[in-house]
């Protein structure tokens, strides 16, 4: 059985554009997709409409095959110690997924697939994203298509952006994604773009992708597919 590898990148913003730049370009030479998950604002009043610089560089690298996911509006706790999306009732949930939705149809970066901060979306942002027009839901241990009411059950592995940054981590990442990609699952692997400036979860993650390569994992993007037409019906 063939496992597949996504690769996902967080924290893009003007400050750490050129490490997920560089990754980009390692990943290009491996022929791996990146899925890059964006937040319209983040910390220190970052607001990607005021950055041409990364707008330009997410749809170039989206026109090359990446694949964008919202990553939450302004990632700010709405509960002490929760994830933006962790805690959310569906009307809450609603009105800041519209808020991002306009924001990233104005820098084009529109996008039907959503990554909750941390990975970890309550029971009302789960309801809410369809009625926002939201397609699928990458999530902490499974990849929901909404539509379809369907889920692929994968644990993602990620290094930065809440999860641990430490060399036993890093080590124990790298060989989870073999085990993982030796049986034919999906290696889910996600790293913050700052932590990309740093050698050792940088080099952690192109030997969890090398390894992964290694056992033949099929490298892809999160997506949604629609339905294809039926022949032949009338």
């Amino acid at each position: 059985m063939t496992g597949q590898l996504i690769v996902s990148v967080s924290g893009i913003r003007d400050e750490t554009r050129e490490f997920a730049a560089s990754m980009a370009e390692e990943m290009d030479s491996r022929g791996v997709p990146l899925s890059l998950l964006v937040a319209p604002r983040m910390k220190d009043k970052y607001r990607l409409v005021r950055d041409p610089a990364t707008q330009n560089w997410l749809r170039t690298r989206r026109s090359l095959g990446d694949a964008v996911l919202l990553h939450g509006y302004d990632q700010a706790a709405t509960k002490r110690r929760r994830a933006e999306f962790a805690a959310l009732p569906e009307h809450e949930a609603r009105l800041r997924l519209l808020a991002a939705d306009r924001v990233m149809e104005q820098v084009g970066l529109r996008t039907r697939l959503f990554a909750p901060p941390r990975w970890v979306a309550s029971p009302g942002a789960v309801a809410a994203l369809p009625s926002v027009g939201f397609r699928l839901l990458a999530g902490m241990t499974a990849i929901h298509d909404l539509t379809r009411e369907t889920s692929v059950r994968s644990r993602v592995l990620s290094i930065g952006g809440g999860s641990r940054t430490e060399p036993w981590w890093c080590r124990t990442l790298v060989l989870a994604a073999g085990r993982t990609a030796r049986r034919g699952g999906i290696v889910r692997l996600s790293i913050t773009a700052k932590q990309l400036g740093t050698s050792g979860p940088r080099q952690a993650l192109l030997d969890a992708v090398d390894l992964a390569l290694h056992h033949g994992a099929q490298p892809t993007v999160y997506r949604w597919k629609p339905r294809s037409p039926r022949i032949g019906v009338a």
